[in-house]
């Protein structure tokens, strides 16, 4: 505690000292080292219209599929707003947390950077250390080291991001830490925590981790306030109160703890929305695949038909008895017919017409077997097949349209 507080007060000396010569010198903001440039005048300006100080605390957030980092800062009313979304420039691996050395992977879980982590003469312009691994990686674990926020648009395992985008962030937390702020906290995501996200990675080998991050993304989301996170049992825990007065070891079981009542019920019901729409989505994906497939087999069926590549195998399994070898050309109006189009006229002359129940409202009226008849008129009724059209297509389009609709008629799904 000792140290922290020394580093502190060293970070707000050496600022104000910095600040008195410029004014004796009248430097120029150019002629300022990288790591003590002041913030913009229109990232001030933005300050003051979202009721921030320039001191206040901030807490970072990092999604990787969206390339996105996000600086929140506390307003006058205490609790968070967002200030700034900064696209990143690169991030290493898939998604997924980093396990090893050497894996070149981003990490994902919660960090926490205090003044000693801010690193002003770092090779890649500027940098702070996310602290990798914390007491959770290091529980399961997980090796690596120097995993930064750095800037140099380059990437092994970092986040990287331009080089006038890290000069504001830095300046942003640095200016926290001179009011007061002992540490940040960035929260790395490997996508932003929505019902579509969720449902999109249902499936990831990773999902029972990023099951447990989005606890943490719900507490923010639902108070605007830094979770405070805990690890113990190899998990990460979020505004977790120990009943007993009991310390959170991350290797040791965890103890009997609370959470705020009012918390505990926004984020229950939070998650209930969010778990009820993950589902919606989840069952109409899967009616969409159904289609996709049905829409693949018609396709081929159809496509077999045309070409005549099935075969006689082919038309048998889809219903369809084989064209005769002498079929008659029928030619539309407005010129001859496509190899296709002739060739699907002609199977459809072949294709019997299937009838529907009787008793339908339809246009097709079925046969009624031999002795079977009612009163009325016999001879109709024993008929082989009446069919009176709506209304008669003609002309090439028409009679392919005509074709197609008697061959769908016997197809396998009908």
């Amino acid at each position: 505690m000792t140290s922290s507080r020394g580093i502190l007060s060293s970070w707000r000396g050496l600022i104000a000292a910095v600040a008195v010569g410029l004014v004796v010198a009248g430097c120029q903001v150019s002629d300022l080292p990288k790591h003590l440039k002041p913030l913009s005048p229109s990232i001030m300006a933005k300050i003051k219209r979202l009721d921030m100080t320039t001191t206040s605390p901030i807490l970072v957030r990092i999604f990787k599929e969206e390339n996105e980092l996000e600086v929140w800062k506390k307003t006058r009313t205490g609790k968070f707003a967002l200030l700034e979304t900064y696209e990143i420039c690169a991030w290493s691996g898939g998604l997924g947390p980093k396990k090893f050395e050497g894996d070149r992977q981003s990490p994902e879980g919660f960090y926490t950077i205090r003044p000693a982590q801010m690193n002003p003469n770092s090779s890649y312009h500027l940098a702070f250390n996310l602290g990798y691994p914390n007491s959770y990686d290091a529980s399961l674990g997980r090796t690596g080291s120097f995993l930064m926020v750095h800037g140099d648009c380059s990437s092994r395992g970092c986040y990287a991001m331009e080089d006038e985008q890290i000069e504001e962030i830095y300046a942003l937390g640095r200016e926290a830490f001179r009011g007061g702020q002992r540490a940040f906290q960035v929260q790395a995501y490997p996508f932003r925590m929505t019902p579509e996200n969720l449902a999109k990675h249902h499936d990831d080998e990773n999902m029972p981790f990023w099951s447990m991050l989005k606890e943490g993304y719900d507490h923010f989301e639902v108070t605007n306030q830094e979770p405070q996170v805990a690890v113990c049992g190899h998990k990460y825990v979020f505004n977790a109160e120990s009943k007993d007065g009991q310390p959170f070891r991350a290797s040791a079981a965890c103890p009997e703890y609370q959470v705020p009542q009012d918390i505990w019920i926004a984020v229950a019901s939070k998650q209930r929305q969010d778990n009820e729409r993950t589902q919606q989505i989840l069952a109409s994906m899967e009616r969409k695949e159904k289609r996709e497939e049905d829409w693949e087999a018609r396709k081929s069926v159809i496509a077999g038909i045309i070409k005549g590549k099935a075969g006689g195998a082919g038309s048998e399994a889809a219903g369809v008895t084989p064209a005769p070898a002498e079929t008659p050309q029928v030619a539309p109006a407005g010129g001859a017919p496509t190899d296709d189009a002739a060739r699907m006229m002609e199977i459809a002359s072949t294709v019997p017409v299937p009838a529907p129940a009787p008793g339908g409202n339809g246009d097709r009226v079925a046969p009624v077997p031999a002795g079977q008849a009612e009163d009325g008129d016999a001879a109709a009724k024993s008929t082989a097949l009446a069919l009176v059209p709506e209304e008669p297509q003609t002309g090439a389009i028409g009679r392919i349209g005509n074709a197609f609709s008697r061959v769908n008629s016997v197809l396998p799904w009908n």
